[in-house]
């Protein structure tokens, strides 16, 4: 699928592939040769393929695994924050419905809380996920070039635990943006 050495699927490659398919097309386009415009094709096409499976992940209640085969625990505070915008919400909705404006607000105030604490695990998730792709990939490449395959694996499985974190932090944000919309539609 890709030319790296882990034969994971990586969205770095995807971009390279794709740009490099969009040009041989191009000129093969240009040249009149429909073999070498149609082989720029093909490899745009594996490219968005694996553009698409570098970003699969599967999200469950609290962590996210992905198609490097890594699965990560979500920050503490994500699930923390989402119990309490829960908990605030129904605070809120007894309040309003016995009449009181003191539950109300308390149940509002902690619905915000909560949000703003599943905000700070999300941004956790996503600088240390960043991080540890950043140091894995840095480290893999030393560890290639000094001929230690032994470390180049461990490397490559702490960039892809970060790779899986951050794809988990994004793709909880996605939804609350889709969520979003919808309301404000």
């Amino acid at each position: 699928m890709s030319s790296n050495n882990s034969n994971q699927p990586s969205t770095a490659q995807s971009y390279i592939d794709s740009a490099i398919g969009t040009v041989q097309s191009a000129i093969g386009s240009l040249t009149g040769n429909t073999s070498q415009e149609a082989s720029g094709e093909v490899k745009k096409d594996s490219a968005a393929t694996e553009y698409d499976a570098s970003h699969a992940t599967f999200k469950g209640p609290g962590f996210t695994a992905s198609s490097s085969g890594a699965v990560t625990k979500d920050d503490t505070d994500r699930s923390a924050g989402s119990w309490n915008q829960t908990l605030g919400s129904a605070k809120e909705t007894v309040g309003g419905l016995v009449g009181s404006e003191s539950l109300k607000a308390s149940g509002r105030e902690q619905n915000r809380q909560g949000q703003e604490q599943e905000a700070r695990g999300q941004v956790n998730d996503l600088v240390s996920g960043a991080t540890d792709r950043v140091k894995g990939t840095v480290g893999g490449g030393f560890a290639n070039i000094t001929g230690n395959p032994q470390a180049e694996a461990e490397y490559q499985k702490q960039h892809d635990a970060g790779k899986t974190q951050q794809r988990g932090a994004e793709f909880d944000i996605q939804k609350q943006a889709d969520a979003e919309r919808q309301r404000s539609e």
